[in-house]
């Protein structure tokens, strides 16, 4: 091939490439656009679905920072309440029997539980060291009888002599004075005697009312010292028919209490039964150690249904200051005191100091600090504080258990 030919084939293999080259440039470049679109739309969906996800923690956390609540109302207190006091049953009357006279027991004719009337013989005791000084006091008066009849004589010849003027008056006055010592020993020997009888018989035991036994401490057999420690008598006696109780009334409610007033007593072991009972009297003053007032009370007992010596509950009436009746699951009890955690109609949190009354268990009475419109919340977490918001649940449910949710 000649030089003429290859020209025009040498140009067009040279165009050729440039063509080729163009077209691997627009191939390239076209793969580069696509590449680019493809990480532009990646980056845009990361992009959008980072704030998808940021949008919904941002909610989330939102909606667990809010707390929710369960608000309930204050109700009216009455000033006209009854207090429950405990208290001991005793006798109208309880009396410790012992003995002045001092020997052994002969015999005793009543045991616990036996009702006896008054005058009733209950032991007899042996005493022979009384009757004994009987004997010896007797003996003693008749000595001194004997002296005085002497000197009663010794006083008559002497007044004749002193009107003979055959002895002095001074002499005369001696005589009659021994007369009289006379007599007065005679005098204190008989009062001696009719002691010693008296004392003779206290040997026999007498019930001094009637009653109820209720102790018996002696046996036959035993020595029994006179005047001894009534710690341990030889019987107790008992009157049940009217018992009385004592309770003790705080200061806060002494100023409703009055003399004649009727209250109901009850024992728990006689189911449904109570008892009207009387304030007989009071001690008109309040005892500064438990600031209380003690007050007596008489009921009475013709059935014997009720025991001395059981414990009862007697039921006053409590008049005084009336206050506000929350739930006790309102309170917030902190070191500055009782606080109670009020919601405005925002929702923010006031903690507001309150003053307690009395205690009735599930519910407290609140004299001050909150009204009866108030919105107070159940169930208070202990890291409240002023100017928290809440989101309160309505409940159309009155008796709705008191719950609160801390999301």
């Amino acid at each position: 091939m000649n030089q003429a030919r290859h020209a025009p084939l040498a140009i067009h293999g040279q165009n050729y490439r440039q063509i080729r080259r163009v077209h691997n440039l627009r191939r390239l470049r076209q793969i580069f656009i696509v590449a680019l679109a493809l990480l532009l739309t990646a980056g845009g969906i990361t992009m959008i679905r980072k704030q998808a996800q940021a949008a919904a923690l941002a909610a989330d956390a939102k909606k667990k920072g809010i707390h929710y609540a369960i608000v309930t109302h204050a109700e009216e207190g009455s000033a006209g309440q009854s207090i429950a006091l405990p208290g001991t049953l005793l006798g109208q009357i309880e009396s410790p029997i012992s003995s002045r006279a001092s020997g052994y027991v002969l015999r005793w004719t009543r045991d616990i539980g036996s009702s006896v009337k008054k005058g009733e013989l209950l032991a007899e005791i042996s005493s022979p060291e009384t009757e004994q000084q009987i004997r010896q006091a007797v003996a003693a008066r008749e000595q001194a009888v004997s002296v005085a009849n002497l000197a009663k004589l010794t006083v008559d010849r002497w007044k004749g002599l002193l009107d003979q003027r055959a002895v002095s008056q001074q002499e005369y006055d001696e005589r009659r004075s021994a007369y009289e010592q006379a007599l007065a020993n005679v005098g204190a020997l008989e009062a001696n005697i009719q002691r010693l009888k008296e004392l003779l018989g206290f040997a026999r035991i007498l019930a001094p009312f009637d009653g109820v036994i209720t102790k018996r401490n002696i046996n036959v057999g035993d020595l029994v010292e006179a005047g001894a420690n009534t710690s341990r008598p030889l019987f107790v006696l008992t009157q049940i028919n009217t018992l009385r109780v004592y309770v003790y009334v705080p200061q806060a409610y002494s100023n409703g209490i009055r003399v004649g007033q009727t209250v109901s007593l009850r024992q728990a072991e006689l189911q449904g039964q109570k008892f009207d009972a009387k304030i007989v009297r009071t001690a008109r003053a309040i005892d500064p150690a438990s600031r209380s007032l003690q007050v007596e009370i008489s009921v009475q007992n013709p059935g014997g249904s009720l025991l001395p010596g059981a414990y009862v509950e007697v039921s006053l009436p409590a008049y005084h200051r009336a206050g506000l009746v929350v739930p006790v699951n309102t309170l917030l009890l902190r070191g500055e005191g009782p606080r109670i955690a009020v919601v405005d109609n925002k929702g923010y949190v006031k903690l507001n100091p309150v003053e307690l009354g009395k205690d009735f268990g599930a519910k407290v009475e609140i004299l001050s600090g909150i009204n009866v419109t108030d919105r107070l919340v159940l169930n208070p977490g202990d890291g409240l504080s002023d100017g928290d918001r809440l989101e309160i649940i309505e409940t159309k449910d009155k008796n709705v258990k008191d719950k609160t949710k801390h999301n």
